[in-house]
């Protein structure tokens, strides 16, 4: 039997937890610098996703990214309300606003616990 030696294995840098807060910070604060701040947040989250190999930690990046995409498409399929009616273009605007802040809270705080953002029986 052979053993295994543990210096193969990544260990987690502190500095990568922090990376990941200050990642779901910038994705919740991204509707106050009008999306600049998810942008930047979009791109980092692709370079880490590409380089990391702990499960939770793909796994947030993941799920950050699928939000960001998502939140897009419903603003872009929204956007003829703001061209027909101001007041349905703002609650669909609203409603939006509120998923993605609630999809980024939720993330942040499963990701704090070391929980994964989305339930994954295999996790």
């Amino acid at each position: 039997m052979s053993e295994t030696n543990l210096a193969e294995f990544d260990t987690k840098n502190p500095n990568d937890r922090l990376v990941m807060h200050v990642l779901y910070g910038l994705h919740t604060l991204a509707w106050f610098s009008g999306g600049i701040f998810a942008v930047v947040a979009l791109i980092v989250n692709y370079v880490r996703r590409g380089e990391e190999s702990d499960v939770l930690y793909i796994d947030h990046h993941t799920y950050r990214i699928q939000t960001f995409w998502w939140t897009l498409m419903w603003l872009v399929l929204l956007s003829p309300l703001w061209l027909l009616f101001v007041l349905p273009g703002m609650i669909a605007y609203g409603i939006v606003w509120l998923w993605y802040l609630y999809r980024c809270i939720r993330g942040w705080m499963r990701f704090n616990s070391q929980r994964p953002a989305t339930r994954h029986p295999e996790l």
